[in-house]
């Protein structure tokens, strides 16, 4: 079933300063340069690939051109939303959302990153309700979902402070920096969507 999202792809969201685009090629250098300068600062929080034999040696990243091209496609399909958040004119950080799911359960996750820099700066929160914001009115969503890892503070306050209420605990949840990993799981619903 083609979404909302596959008619407004590519999707641009402004909420001044910052504004939600997708990547484009010429963005390469920009975003390979935040992401080597913040390595440290985000691997903590990075999915991983756990060893599963029946894949062994094929979790390689994709080059700049794959990812756009991926991201495209998913945008496109409405089953993913991957933005850069650019506030004012400098790529800062990017957001997501992900795993959108119509029919009965019309529901979704946000996942983002951030330059360390523009850390505790509100930037984060803005751009975590601005796609929620679209997510409900556009996409029609009745829940969003952001699992987040217990150490991660700063997280936490971006999603208390966008509205997002703790449900509970999901003990082993995701793979990320190379274990298992337990998460709090933070949800929003939609009001509209009864």
């Amino acid at each position: 079933m083609a979404s909302k999202s596959a008619a407004n792809w590519p999707l641009i969201l402004r909420d001044d300063p910052i504004t939600l685009r997708p990547l484009r090629l010429r963005d390469r250098v920009q975003w390979e340069r935040i992401r080597s300068e913040n390595r440290e600062w985000l691997s903590p929080w990075e999915a991983t690939h756990p060893r599963v034999p029946s894949e062994a040696g094929t979790h390689k990243l994709p080059s700049f051109t794959a990812m756009v091209a991926s991201h495209r496609r998913e945008g496109r399909a409405g089953r993913a939303l991957a933005l850069a958040i650019w506030n004012e004119k400098k790529m800062v950080g990017q957001i997501s959302l992900g795993g959108i799911i119509y029919g009965a359960g019309r529901m979704a996750h946000i996942g983002y990153w951030i330059d360390k820099r523009y850390a505790n700066l509100g930037i984060t929160t803005r751009a975590v309700k601005t796609l929620t914001g679209y997510a409900f009115s556009e996409l029609e969503l009745h829940r969003i979902e952001i699992n987040i890892r217990p150490e991660n503070i700063s997280s936490r306050r971006v999603a208390e402070k966008a509205g997002f209420i703790f449900e509970g605990e999901r003990p082993r949840f995701l793979h990320i920096d190379g274990q298992w990993r337990d998460h709090l799981c933070f949800v929003r619903e939609n009001p509209n969507i009864l």
